[in-house]
């Protein structure tokens, strides 16, 4: 074990950090495997999914069902951690599925729409 004395923002702290061997710190650096979560919904058959990125909120939504869309063009406005990102067309086609609305929060890889 080994003490360190740490300052943080004008706040001293007294810290004991334990040393550790090579093949244990391997260990403990591996990754883990993420906790499983509630499988997103799927895609109708036959479209391409569009997925959030991250968990956030859908701040506006510029398509509806039926709208024409181009590679690149902004479909939704996705709040997450108090920034607004845009989600983007991934290819050209017609959206056959809007499954958010304005408003709607939303889990990482869950369709906000499907592009046919």
């Amino acid at each position: 074990m080994r003490r360190f004395k740490v300052n943080v923002n004008g706040n001293e702290y007294d810290i004991t950090v334990e040393e550790i061997d090579a093949s244990a710190a391997k260990a403990a650096s591996a990754p883990k495997a993420a906790p499983k979560a509630a499988a997103p919904s799927a895609a109708p058959a036959g479209g391409e999914a569009v997925k959030s990125p991250m968990p956030g909120t859908i701040l506006k939504v510029n398509v509806k069902n039926g709208d024409a869309v181009k590679k690149g063009q902004v479909l939704m406005i996705l709040e997450a951690m108090k920034m607004e990102n845009e989600i983007m067309c991934p290819c050209d086609g017609k959206i056959t599925s809007l499954t958010v609305a304005q408003g709607a929060s939303v889990e990482s890889g869950a369709v906000l729409c499907t592009i046919g």
